[in-house]
């Protein structure tokens, strides 16, 4: 390689102008090291973006999980968001609560959720059409077909059930039934069971809102330790796996 310096005038102004002289061959390696650098810095750069970003967990659910008659931050999943960062896991909540939102409208939803990674989903979905007396196998075909959707979109997901109880007056059967088709909607997907998820909030009048079936933001703490009894150990499992934060504080 030769390097020629030229001193040039240009009206009163002096400058040097450096030109580079080399060969094809030099010419060659150049490029080619240069290339290799670059493709070095892109694999860099898409393997610490990769390792950045955090899995997500869906909560796709009803007015529960919406945090009816509450600020965002005060349902259930926000609370699980803190449990998470205290444990300093790389994890992110998804809040896909809807109010009054039935087992047929989780699923007509799930399509343009599936749109972004999902790596943990937690299934909230029922309440509603218990308390309009739906069909209990048309509720379960409905949350299986979400099921179903969601692993073939993305196979290594984690499922969460969350079990839901009607009150007394559907008449035993029906609430006997309905319980029950979490528990087998569970035991067939290799999914976590949430028993019930309004356990010590569902009909205490000082947990919920005045139309008591909402729970108040206490109640949603409440909320909040049952579903993390059964979602906690997952996560734990996925953060040791090496897929989340290994700063761990727990």
């Amino acid at each position: 390689m030769i390097w020629q310096e030229i001193f040039k005038l240009h009206g009163n102004r002096k400058y040097f102008n450096f030109r580079i002289f080399m060969n094809p061959i030099q010419l060659g390696r150049i490029v080619r090291i240069m290339g290799r650098l670059l493709l070095a810095i892109l694999l860099l750069m898409g393997l610490s973006a990769t390792a950045l970003a955090p899995r997500i967990v869906l909560f796709l659910g009803d007015s529960i999980t919406a945090g009816y008659g509450l600020d965002i931050s005060q349902g259930f999943p926000a609370q699980i968001q803190k449990k998470i960062d205290l444990k300093g896991w790389n994890f992110k909540v998804i809040n896909a609560g809807q109010s009054g939102d039935t087992s047929a409208g989780g699923l007509t939803r799930l399509d343009w959720l599936m749109k972004n990674r999902v790596d943990v989903l937690v299934l909230e979905l029922g309440a509603n059409d218990g308390l309009r007396g739906l069909p209990i196998d048309e509720m379960k075909r409905n949350l299986q077909r979400i099921i179903d959707r969601t692993k073939e979109r993305y196979p290594q997901v984690k499922i969460v059930i969350a079990g839901m109880q009607v009150p007394p007056n559907m008449g035993s059967d029906y609430s006997r039934r309905f319980s029950a088709a979490f528990t087998d909607l569970a035991k067939k997907n290799n999914a976590a069971l949430i028993p019930f998820i309004l356990e010590r909030v569902g009909g205490l009048r000082d947990l919920n809102l005045p139309d008591g079936i909402h729970p108040t933001a206490k109640g949603h703490e409440i909320v909040a330790d049952n579903v993390w009894k059964v979602l906690e150990p997952i996560l734990r499992s996925m953060n040791d796996e090496g897929g989340a934060n290994k700063s761990s504080r727990s």
